[in-house]
């Protein structure tokens, strides 16, 4: 139930003089102006990729990561140079022409037929950070590679085996084409139709956008805890619901971001998608929403499957906070962009009250309604921090893992409202991460306190580092036109696709009726670790 705060919340935001105004469906305010600095920011991001860069060319190129403080790898993503493909479309935006077709040339002569290594291959993560990377820099070079296409319809057949049923299982063997026979997420399950959508126009094959779309149709007509918000596992041999656990957060986060990217991307006139997402965004604020009793900051939370509300959110749900501001652009909804602007101000937050400048991996926080987390009352400790920041660090989760998320909702913030402090924002970020996440040996590492100026490092820097986090905070202190929210819809890994001219609304303005659903009624089983870290080493001391 949403407090009495929040409802005033909403009732304000919706008819605030300061609401951001809303033209038809463009997403970026037409009065962005850049900042003086704005060219000596794009270096020192420029400065950072390079410097990683480099040190992955020289020590672990062609394999997936740069391991920074061993200075050697890792091929957590089947050895087929993770870090290479995922950087492509980030060395096109920087302008590094030379090193983005050298990658180029190198993608083109992948053999993705088989795994380099004996690990199963992630449908998922194979989709965003591998094909993602490949069809982008394809359209970002304009067409100039066709190889890259001719690589990803390779890739994309192989994948084509995970589809059993309609939902796609989660783990193939590549070397026999064979899936593994477990449940997996509505995330992993419905995170594909952008690109997949895009393999099949370039190659001809619409059996690819099929596989893709059917797959979240499926998803999107189940009965759901919350209405048209369905349950995080997903059993893909029947193709039901596995538990009743609800969140923004690992596991569910990008299928909801691609409900309403995939109505963009395509303009089809099917509301199916953008009216999914905005009965689940009405969802969430009607049982999600939630306020701290210190700060009122404004936080999504998790409903478990006891249907009790946790007070938690994570560095990997902050997406949800541009998502709503690009969703309700595309709606025409003024309430959910300010609400969106009000979940990026609550995770900035937790940027800015940690000792490095750099948010956490998950928080706790106190509501009206309680404090249950599912990890234990909150300690002295962790009291103390709340009533000085609104939120506490949850015990084990104070690390940084390079994710982009609070950053990604910080461009979306900039590039809708163009207030100068989301410009500064980034400033910030950037600074923190030259001085806090530089190592003694070479490139840049995770650490594992964010709250401490003298943290131990994590032994890992992951492809996403290249493809998303400096992607973004580039892309906050660039020309706006150049790749315009208007004019290109991201992937959930930061791989800009070429949209159509936008339409004037998206959706039938409607929310989905409770009578296209069957009662909901939870299934068990187990579900895989979302999110997970499969590489992650043991903390080195900086």
């Amino acid at each position: 139930m949403v407090s009495w705060s929040l409802r005033t919340l909403v009732l304000t935001l919706a008819a605030s003089s300061n609401a951001v105004g809303v033209l038809g469906a463009r997403i970026q305010s037409p009065f962005i102006k850049l900042p003086s600095d704005a060219a000596r920011r794009r270096q020192d991001v420029k400065d950072i990729f390079l410097t990683s860069w480099n040190a992955y060319k020289e020590l672990a190129f062609p394999h997936d990561d740069l391991t920074p403080i061993s200075k050697s790898f890792t091929d957590g993503r089947n050895g087929w140079g993770a870090s290479a493909v995922d950087a492509l479309s980030t060395l096109w935006i920087i302008q590094e022409e030379k090193i983005f077709e050298e990658i180029v040339d190198f993608a083109s002569h992948i053999d993705f037929t088989i795994s380099h290594t004996t690990d199963t291959v992630s449908i998922f993560e194979t989709t965003i950070r591998y094909l993602g990377g490949m069809l982008s820099a394809f359209e970002l070079s304009g067409q100039k590679y066709p190889a890259l296409v001719k690589q990803a319809e390779v890739l994309g057949t192989k994948m084509s085996a995970a589809f059993v049923h309609t939902v796609p299982f989660g783990q193939l063997n590549f070397n026999t084409s064979t899936p593994t026979i477990q449940t997996s997420n509505i995330a992993e399950a419905g995170t594909l139709t952008l690109e997949w959508s895009r393999l099949a126009k370039y190659s001809g094959n619409d059996t690819f956008r099929a596989l893709a779309e059917n797959s979240v149709r499926q998803i999107a007509s189940l009965p759901a805890p919350i209405p048209a918000f369905p349950a995080q596992g997903i059993d893909p041999s029947t193709g039901q619901s596995v538990g009743a656990y609800v969140t923004w957060g690992g596991g569910s986060d990008s299928y909801l971001e691609y409900l309403i990217k995939y109505a963009r991307i395509t303009n089809t006139n099917d509301n199916l998608f953008a009216d999914t997402w905005h009965t689940a965004v009405d969802s969430s604020i009607h049982t999600l929403l939630r306020q701290s009793t210190v700060g009122n900051h404004t936080y999504l939370a998790d409903l478990d499957d006891s249907r009790t509300i946790r007070h938690i959110g994570s560095h990997l749900a902050c997406f949800m906070a541009g998502n709503w501001i690009m969703g309700g652009k595309l709606l025409n909804n003024n309430t959910i962009v300010n609400i969106g602007l009000a979940l990026n101000e609550g995770c900035w937050n937790t940027y800015a009250s940690t000792a490095t400048g750099i948010g956490p991996e998950a928080f706790g926080y106190i509501s009206s309604d309680g404090d249950f987390t599912g990890s234990g009352d909150p300690s002295p400790g962790n009291l103390e921090f709340y009533n000085r920041n609104g939120f506490y660090i949850l015990p084990g989760d104070s690390d940084y893992f390079m994710r982009p998320e609070v950053l990604e909702s910080n461009f979306y913030a900039w590039r809708a409202t163009g207030d100068v402090k989301f410009f500064e924002r980034a400033v910030s970020a950037t600074n923190s991460f030259a001085t806090f996440l530089k190592t003694p040996t070479v490139a840049f590492a995770p650490i594992n306190d964010v709250d401490s100026t003298d943290s131990d490092f994590i032994d890992d820097m992951e492809s996403f580092w290249f493809a998303e986090v400096l992607k973004y905070l580039y892309l906050t202190f660039d020309d706006p036109n150049r790749i315009s929210l208007d004019t290109w819809v991201f992937n959930t890994e930061a791989h800009p696709f070429i949209a159509p001219p936008e339409k004037a609304v998206y959706g039938s303005g409607k929310l989905r009726s409770a009578a296209e659903f069957q009662p909901f009624k939870a299934m068990s089983g187990p579900i895989p670790a979302v999110s997970s870290s499969p590489k992650l080493p043991t903390k080195i001391p900086n």
